[in-house]
């Protein structure tokens, strides 16, 4: 019976690996967030599975994956900044977007809530904590992320940039979170990557403060390269899209759960290509 069972799991492992083999490569430029929650680990083989495509990925901010997408550097983008994206296509660099997911932004901060923002809204809490001058963590590195809280600050008349409360990280959602939590700042992150910092680091000393602001939806999209990206892989590019808004890929997305909690929400029935 145990030299049965080892020639059915080397039969698998052959199979897997031919399939590996067989599999054509395609490079996403994606956001930090779907790459720090794990969602890119845990759907690379069912995407290997269900189309033949390995996905691999580059992650980094919005605005520097924007940028991979202009320069023809990745076959398909993955972003969460539906103002520049839509900016981005209209300026000839994209040619299909598709919103499949979303998930939204929370405000955390150090437990003892220095400033006294639990509960406000994302504008009130900033303007509390500027008010207070307490320290706040900006990812500084044009993410998506980075625009929205950027945009939250503007749209409640301020620009703290030359503050000195106020710390640009220049660096991913996971290390402004560390940042926030060794300095004892106030920060803005997307609650996938939230979920997932948390499971690690339970004695970070942050929690959330600030929560359930419609300003805070986080909107994530797939969106394809136009021809003039000749030596990308557009076919399979078309192939992944479809994929992910496909129900087998929306089903995919609601089971990723870390500590039991779903990390992203599909919504692809919501947000057909344009």
């Amino acid at each position: 019976m145990r030299k049965f069972s080892f020639v059915l799991a080397i039969v698998a492992l052959l199979a897997f690996a031919g399939n590996a083999a067989a599999a054509e490569a395609i490079l996403v430029g994606t956001t930090t967030s779907t790459a720090d929650t794990g969602l890119l680990d845990y759907l690379a083989p069912k995407i290997l599975k269900d189309t033949g495509l390995d996905m691999r990925w580059i992650a980094v901010g919005t605005g520097k994956a924007l940028e991979h997408g202009k320069n023809c550097d990745v076959d398909i983008l993955m972003v969460h900044a539906p103002g520049a994206e839509k900016k981005f296509i209209a300026d000839g660099n994209g040619v299909s977007r598709a919103e499949f997911m979303f998930n939204d932004f929370v405000l955390v901060g150090p437990a003892k809530d220095p400033a006294k923002i639990k509960g406000k809204s994302a504008a009130d809490a900033l303007k509390t904590i500027a008010a207070a001058k307490a320290s706040f963590a900006s990812r500084g590195d044009d993410s998506g992320t980075d625009k929205l809280e950027k945009g939250l600050w503007k749209n409640a008349g301020l620009a703290p940039d030359k503050e000195s409360w106020y710390i640009q990280v220049g660096q991913g959602m996971l290390v402004t979170l560390r940042m926030a939590a060794e300095r004892g700042a106030y920060t803005i992150t997307d609650r996938g990557t939230w979920i997932a910092f948390e499971a690690k680091e339970h004695h970070s000393g942050l929690v959330i403060v600030s929560e359930g602001d419609m300003a805070l939806r986080n909107q994530y999209s797939i969106i394809l390269l136009p021809p003039k990206c000749s030596k990308i892989k557009h076919e399979a590019a078309k192939k992944l899209q479809a994929w992910f808004v496909s129900k087998t890929g929306q089903k995919a997305i609601a089971d990723f759960k870390v500590e039991g909690k779903q990390l992203f929400t599909p919504n692809a029935a919501h947000g057909a290509a344009k």
